[in-house]
Parts: structure tokens; sequence; C-alpha cells
């Protein structure tokens, strides 16, 4: 019963009503296409759990999603990225590499591999090579 009363004055004091070093907070990820003018991307994500289809992006397009780490830090999405007639894929949220350096984590796709918005240089200068 005692357990029970502190974990419930635990999440009564949180401010959002969440115990926010038991549940992971929200994470947004941001893909835009930046292959070049003309050059449509065909983006397919997924994680153990979801498959959020494929998306057309035309130059400049973007699309984002929302969701919840997992509390164990193994959530991962990977995507299948297409454009002509070439096909990578990435993983474009890994909780062990991206859990501590973004809340919203905004990528940029590019011919050479997808790169990352630096918070501290305002750059897209955290740059991968895609997946093998």
């Amino acid at each position: 019963m005692l357990v029970q009363m502190v974990l419930l004055m635990l999440l009564m004091t949180t401010e959002s009503g969440e115990a926010s070093w038991l549940i992971p907070k929200k994470k947004t990820v941001n893909i835009t296409n930046d292959l070049g003018a003309d050059m449509d991307l065909k983006v397919h994500c997924k994680s153990k759990d979801d498959d959020l289809g494929q998306k057309l992006l035309t130059y400049k397009g973007y699309f984002s999603f929302r969701f919840r780490p997992n509390a164990w830090g193994t959530t991962r999405f990977y995507c299948l990225m297409s454009w002509e007639q070439v096909s990578h894929w990435f993983d474009i949220y890994l909780d062990i590499r991206d859990a501590d350096r973004c809340v919203v984590c905004v990528w940029s796709i590019q011919t050479t591999g997808p790169c990352m918005l630096n918070d501290k240089t305002h750059h897209f200068d955290i740059c991968f090579p895609w997946n093998p």
C-alpha cells in the first residue's frame, strides 16, 4: 500500500502527470527531400510494431511522424528511400543514437546519405552513410 501511495504521489507531482523518469518523452521525426530539383523521393518507414506506409515527397517536400520511445531504450524506426532507379535504407531513429540528441529529429535526405540538423551549428552536418 505504501509503494502504491508513493507512486501515485510521484505521478501527481510531475508537470504533465507523467513520471518523466519512467515514461520517455514523445519524439518527432521530420524527413525532407533534398535530392535535387525534379527528383521525387519515395519514403517507406517502419518500426517493429508500426508500418507508416509509403509517402511520395517532391523536392523540398517533407514527411513527419511522432511516437513515444519504449522504456527499454530499444526503439528503432527504419526507412526505405527510393528515387529514380536507386534504393537505400536507413535507421531514421535509433534510441541508442538519438535519444539524447533530439526531441525533434530533422533529416535532410541527400543522394550521398541522410544528414541530421545539428542544434548547435544549425546546419545539416551530422551525416551518415546509407545502411549496407
